[in-house]
Formats: C-alpha cells, sequence, structure tokens
C-alpha cells in the first residue's frame, strides 16, 4: 500500500513537471529565430508574401503565441502531437518510427556504463593503491576528458576503416533483407559502437564513484562486524559492500538520464543512428516546431520515468530507505 501511495504521488509531480517541460520548450521554440512558413516557401519556390501568409494560417501560426500554447496542450491531451510540416503527416507517426531505435541506444549505454563502471570501480575499490587501482583511475579519466564526437570518428577509423570488423554506420545493412537470429546479429554489431561509444564517458564517472563509495563503506562498522564474524571476504563484497556502493551509482544515473538523451543526438549524426536524436537535429535546422516539439516531450517522460525506477531501486537496493514523498 505504501509503494502504490508514493507512486501515485511520484505520478502526479511528473505530470506537473512535464507540463512545465513543455510549456518551457514551447516558448523556447517560438522565440528561436527562423520561421517555418518562410522555409516551406523558400523550398516551394514563392516568395510571394501572401503565399507564405497562408502557410502561416494553415499550420496556426498566425495566432498569438498563448493560443498556440493553449490548442498544443488541447491536442496533446488527445495524444495528438499534431503533423510535421515538412513531411506533412502525423508526428506522432514519425517519432515512433524513430523511438526504437533511441531505446535500443540509450538502454544499451546504460547497461553497458553501469555494468563496467561498477565493476571496475569495486575492482579499483579492492586492489587500492596498486597499479590496477591507478591504472584504472587513470583510464577513466582519459574517456572522462574525451569529447563523445572524437570516441565515435576514432572508432569507426580504427574499427570499421582499418581492421574492418564493424560496420560504421546505420541500424542494419541495407539491402541485405535479413531475418530470424541473422537480422538480430547484424543489428547488435551495428549497435555496439554507437552504444560503447556513449557509455565510455560514464564508465568513468560510474567507475570512480563506486570506488569512493566502496571505500568509504569499507570503513563502516558493520562491515567490521561481518568481518569479525568469520564471514567470507566474497559474501562480504557482495552482501556488504557493493550493495551499499550502488546507491549513488543509483543517484547518478537518474540525474545523468537526460544528459544520455542530450549525447544520443550526437552519436546518433555521428554513427547515422536512426533515432529521435537525429530527428531532433534535423527538425531544428528545418524549423518543424511540432516535430521537434514531440522529441522534447518524448525525451521529458523518458527522463521522468528514468528518476522515478532510480527511486524504486533505492528502496530494493537498501530496506532501510523508506518510499515517502
Amino acid at each position: 500500500m505504501d509503494r502504490l501511495l508514493f507512486l501515485a504521488r511520484r505520478c502526479f509531480k511528473a505530470v506537473l513537471v512535464i507540463l512545465f517541460v513543455i510549456a518551457i520548450n514551447f516558448a523556447l521554440i517560438r522565440a528561436a529565430p527562423g520561421d517555418p512558413a518562410t522555409i516551406l516557401a523558400g523550398e516551394a519556390g514563392a516568395v510571394d508574401a501572401g503565399f507564405v501568409e497562408r502557410i502561416r494560417q494553415e499550420y496556426g501560426l498566425d495566432k498569438p503565441l498563448p493560443v498556440q500554447l493553449a490548442v498544443y496542450m488541447k491536442q496533446l491531451l488527445s495524444f495528438d502531437l499534431g503533423d510535421s510540416y515538412r513531411e506533412n503527416r502525423p508526428v506522432k507517426e514519425i517519432v515512433l518510427e524513430k523511438l526504437p531505435a533511441t531505446l535500443l541506444l540509450t538502454l544499451s549505454a546504460l547497461v553497458f556504463s553501469v555494468a563496467v563502471g561498477v565493476g571496475l570501480g569495486i575492482a579499483a575499490a579492492r586492489r587500492a593503491g596498486t597499479a590496477l587501482d591507478a591504472l584504472i583511475t587513470a583510464g577513466s579519466l582519459v574517456f572522462f576528458a574525451m569529447p563523445l564526437f572524437w570516441i565515435g570518428l576514432l572508432a569507426i577509423v580504427v574499427f570499421s576503416m582499418k581492421l574492418g570488423w564493424l560496420p560504421p554506420y546505420g541500424m542494419s545493412t541495407v539491402g541485405a533483407d535479413l531475418t530470424g537470429w541473422a537480422a538480430w546479429l547484424d543489428v547488435a554489431q551495428h549497435l555496439l559502437m554507437p552504444a560503447v561509444t556513449l557509455g565510455l564517458f560514464y564508465v568513468a564517472i560510474y567507475t570512480r564513484v563506486t570506488r569512493a563509495a566502496a571505500l568509504e563503506v569499507m570503513d563502516q562498522d558493520f562491515v567490521k562486524t561481518a568481518r569479525a564474524k568469520g564471514v567470507p571476504e566474497g559474501r562480504v563484497w557482495r552482501r556488504h559492500i557493493l550493495r551499499n556502493s550502488v546507491l549513488p551509482v543509483i543517484t547518478f544515473v537518474s540525474l545523468q538520464a537526460g544528459h544520455v538523451l542530450g549525447g544520443s543526438v550526437l552519436i546518433e549524426t555521428v554513427f547515422a543512428w536512426p533515432g529521435i536524436g537525429r530527428l531532433a537535429f534535423d527538425a531544428l535546422f528545418q524549423r518543424d516546431y511540432n516535430l521537434l516539439l514531440a522529441v522534447f516531450f518524448v525525451s521529458s517522460v523518458m527522463v521522468v520515468v528514468f528518476n522515478l525506477v532510480a527511486d524504486l531501486l533505492y528502496s530494493l537496493a537498501d530496506p532501510r530507505i523508506e518510499l515517502q514523498s
């Protein structure tokens, strides 16, 4: 019952946050320079002011900003994200086509970064002060300092152009027409470099956070008591040190969920990955307001969901933490 009440309160707050983010995004996008009506008229080869005004009226761009926001909010209540100015079809269809690719990329990067980061952090803490600890710490600093796009370009040059091990771009082999396990393996090969590239930056963060947390937990009284009672060292690390060391990692994952989505825009552009990050990049230059707002809306929902899941994981990782509003 407490868990259901917690979820209800969190969901209510999440809705308020999403509505606020929608309003802010709407105002910022409308305040940006550029007019989609002018761009569409230019692509059509028309420079007549009357033609531009007709386009503005057709898409409701001639109305005051508060009226446009009210119309957009009303559409959202019916799960209508509007039509794309550029492609002249429902935005919802376009986003749903690209969303699975972004979810696959971001979730794979998060799983990779958390698993490798926590593993390296624990290994460094167990060998604190040794050459292994110094090597892991130095390596994490290197990947933390390197820009994502540079790591991606370097990976393409080495693993695609020089070694020929992995495909350089896309989500699947064009024209291969694969099915079953062959299709899954093809997608996995295309996914490996983008996911690892996006995850390496966060591996560096989670490694250092886990190492610091583990070193702090090692000096706690309950760990000393467990060792004094003769509990095997491996069990001490699994049941006591590791379980308490992942709590700050969960915090960082929830806080950086939005940053991962932001990084996916760059990674999807470098690797030509067909997700909503690249879709937002194209929509920005085309001044496709509805499409850009839809991408921001979906991204906001994903970030809120990540934070809600993180709150639940807190209680699972440490039962002493109560689920409170």
